[in-house]
């Protein structure tokens, strides 16, 4: 007798269509309608399982009963991610090329990020003075171009950084979208990966003396398991996949300038004013743990300095910046799903799988699930004060262990760019908000206030 428990099952032929109109809250609304966190729909002309919270989330990232090849769309392969990169790998092929994403992520390499960041917004805010107005969105989309070239040892001129800009921007920006955005993201990643090739096959035939430790040395250096260097097409792949997220976080740097806007009750305890002269001024994120809220001691190491710092009490202000910018990340919308399929046949509580059916974990509605988070609807930072939760309950680049899981290695980087831009919005530049229109819709993917954020009379504060 079969005692499987039924599952919600959305009516219709396909419902991808629906998907690009509901955007973030496609999983949300039929979710909440069913009163499930798991619902069996149609998308892209097949079945596709939906779910959503913290253990579906464990069984999505630490069950070894899913894999991801062959789960990305081919319209998020030619524009986001690229084929063959580390996102569409499994097992221990999928182990060994993680490592060498993570061997990048020491403490050394994070707090030079932090550093490169902070000379960017100073070179930036210098720009802005006198130029009336700015585009907060796409300005930080070139200062973060620029950062992540200067940390991952690749040469770019200040020429070409904006068009550089561009061209990464359209690779996150088009797989949602139709039409021309469409086509130019597919543009994009052509001559990405054609550029980046080049440069991989420069640094491998001596033409290009690539930094020791750099994300560029690695990648081009980096053997597979069969002792083999990688196809230069796909170490290209590899290395947009450093550069390319860097460059996404510009979306995070916007919405942070909206909680910023739209919550200045919070923005003002990270005042600087009151550590600065009691002299706690902290480094970076070894003081106050990471993505998880994790002890120092938890901080990815590799072989990297650890300095003094991570033996150090951590600053509150530095634990206020963290706590913020972990809230915009939990808050507002970046990635909306992540997707695997079942490698055999599987249950999960009490459902049945069928062996490559299409599994997708919606990250969105996981953290603003109501089971999971006190009034998920509010912006409220104070709600990571002393965060050890679960790897499996915050999931904004993904859920479960960062060295041999699928979540995003450059997480660690996300927030250190995001507490360098969050005291630059908060404290260290003045700026006046010309009328415009700062709302945002879940629709979009991804999503941005529609004004990209304008910002008047820029300066630092003196």
């Amino acid at each position: 007798m079969d005692n499987a428990k039924p599952l919600a099952r959305e009516e219709g032929l396909d419902h991808t269509l629906a998907l690009l109109r509901e955007g973030y809250r496609f999983g949300q609304n039929r979710a909440d309608a069913f009163q499930s966190d798991a619902f069996e729909t149609r998308l892209l002309g097949e079945k596709a399982l939906v779910l959503r919270g913290e253990e579906a989330a464990r069984f999505f990232y630490d069950s070894g009963k899913l894999v991801r090849s062959g789960a990305m769309p081919k319209r998020v392969q030619k524009t986001l991610t690229g084929e063959q990169g580390v996102q569409s790998l499994d097992g221990a092929e999928h182990r060994h090329r993680k490592a060498m994403f993570m061997s990048l992520m020491n403490r050394g390499a994070l707090r030079e990020m932090r550093e490169i960041v902070s000379r960017e917004w100073m070179l930036a805010a210098g720009r802005w003075e006198g130029r009336g107005e700015i585009e907060l969105y796409e300005e930080a989309k070139l200062l973060l171009a620029r950062a992540a070239c200067a940390w991952a040892g690749v040469p770019v001129d200040s020429e070409d950084a904006p068009r550089l800009a561009e061209t990464l921007g359209a690779m996150y920006e088009a797989p949602a979208s139709l039409g021309l955005a469409y086509v130019k993201g597919r543009r994009s990643r052509r001559q990405g990966e054609k550029r980046f090739a080049a440069l991989i096959e420069d640094v491998r035939e001596g033409r290009l003396d690539a930094r020791e430790g750099s994300a560029l040395r690695t990648i081009a250096l980096h053997r597979d398991l069969q002792g083999q260097p990688l196809p230069a097409r796909i170490a290209a792949v590899e290395l947009l996949n450093i550069l390319r997220p860097i460059v996404a976080v510009a979306v995070y740097v916007a919405f942070t300038a909206h909680a910023v806007i739209h919550h200045p009750e919070e923005a003002a305890r990270l005042a600087r004013e009151e550590e600065e002269r009691q002299g706690q001024e902290p480094e970076s994120i070894a003081e106050v743990g990471g993505p998880r809220g994790l002890a120092a001691e938890s901080m990815p190491d590799h072989g990297g300095p650890r300095g003094s710092a991570a033996e150090s009490m951590p600053g509150k202000r530095e634990e206020r910046l963290q706590r913020f910018v972990q809230e915009v990340r939990r808050f507002y919308p970046f990635f909306p799903v992540a997707a695997a399929r079942a490698g055999e046949p599987a249950e999960w509580a009490g459902f049945q799988l069928e062996a490559g059916q299409l599994v997708m974990l919606d990250l969105y509605a996981t953290n603003r699930h109501p089971a999971l988070w006190s009034d998920p609807e509010s912006f409220q930072p104070e709600r990571f004060a002393g965060w050890q939760g679960s790897p499996f309950k915050f999931v904004p680049q993904g859920g479960g262990g960062h060295d041999a899981g699928h979540r995003c290695a450059g997480e660690w980087i996300t927030l250190e760019i995001m507490k360098e831009s969050l005291d630059f919005l908060a404290n260290r530049l003045a700026y006046e908000l010309p009328e415009q229109d700062l709302s945002f819709s879940l629709g979009d993917i991804p999503s941005l206030p529609h004004s990209r954020v304008r910002l008047r009379s820029v300066r630092l504060e003196r």
